[in-house]
């Protein structure tokens, strides 16, 4: 089973080797600070890094919208030429140094951030999960204070075990994102609903799905493993020098009684989908290490056009990223 956040997860093995307890201090804290804390205790605490997807590679490129796109939405990114997008590409848990090929490395994340025309920035954040193992932000705070609480010498069933029983999500999710041959090579998918909202003021609630146009390359776990430790890291800038890797950035559409506030579900695999347009990721940053310091992504952080959603999720994110982003930079 993988444990996954906001686009992380951990295997149930390695979780528990980390496992210490959760701080006492941490229970007067807000759900978010408790949040980054149980992380910080499962991960250790690594000075200027993520509390989770640490290991990150930063890129740049750029988004040409489809036509399409602005029928179903009034948002200036669907509109005119292409925007410039700075993309972070990660691997999943709070450690710098994990092992590219490693299982607990997913899923692993895709944020973007458009350079809109107006000089406002829009952030969309991404990773390999089909869907979320929970629904909200206190319940992903008791999970990951469940696998603090389920050491090795812990009496069964665990408090893990108790939660999964309660939480089927968390049983599965995790097992939707596998290791790719390459970051460019691997589907990445919003698990939070959004809505749209075109120029007569028409509502439509959608979730993002970013495909490679290479098609998607999935690699056994015993490949995986015999992989260098930092092989997706080092394989994208050469990669995109040689020719940029194209990604198809997708909605698809809710109908009606699809759950908007349960990022639990997916929607039906029938559901329409569109084509919102083409990211084109052309080069790696000259630093990306000092780079990736300075970028805060917030799934919040839209433009007129489209809105959140009802999913609770969302701002559980937006918190937890905050006190994360807080910390980093002391």
């Amino acid at each position: 089973m993988l444990l996954t956040r906001f686009g992380c997860a951990v295997t149930l093995s390695a979780t528990l080797a980390l496992a210490a307890g959760v701080p006492a201090a941490a229970q007067e804290a807000s759900t978010a600070e408790q949040t980054i804390d149980v992380m910080n205790t499962l991960f250790g605490k690594h000075p200027g890094a993520r509390a989770n997807h640490a290991k990150g590679v930063v890129a740049e490129g750029s988004f040409t919208p489809s036509a399409e796109a602005a029928r179903i939405s009034k948002a200036s990114l669907f509109k005119g030429p292409a925007v410039p997008v700075t993309i972070r590409f990660s691997d999943a848990t709070g450690v710098p140094t994990i092992p590219d090929g490693s299982a607990n490395a997913n899923p692993h994340g895709m944020a973007l951030k458009f350079k809109l025309s107006d000089g406002s920035d829009m952030d969309v954040v991404t990773n390999a999960l089909k869907y979320f193992p929970v629904a909200t932000g206190e319940e992903f705070r008791d999970l990951l204070k469940a696998v603090a609480d389920s050491g090795p010498n812990a009496a069964h069933p665990t408090a893990l075990e108790r939660f999964a029983s309660a939480h089927p999500a968390a049983a599965t999710a995790g097992g939707t994102a596998k290791t790719p041959s390459s970051l460019a090579r691997q589907t990445y998918n919003g698990v939070n609903a959004f809505i749209f909202v075109d120029a007569a003021g028409k509502r439509q609630p959608f979730r993002f799905r970013i495909e490679p146009v290479q098609g998607e390359e999935i690699l056994s776990s015993e490949d995986a493993a015999k992989r260098d430790p930092n092989y997706l890291m080092t394989e994208i800038g050469p990669r995109i020098a040689k020719e940029p890797a194209k990604f198809r950035i997708l909605a698809q559409l809710a109908e009606p009684g699809d759950p908007t506030n349960d990022a639990t579900k997916p929607w039906p695999d029938d559901r329409k989908t569109i084509d919102l347009g083409t990211l084109t990721v052309s080069k790696a940053v000259p630093d990306s290490a000092e780079a990736e310091k300075a970028l805060l992504f917030m799934p919040n952080n839209l433009t007129d056009g489209i809105e959140v959603s009802d999913d609770p999720l969302i701002d559980a994110r937006v918190q937890a990223y905050a006190v994360s982003f807080s910390r980093r930079s002391q």
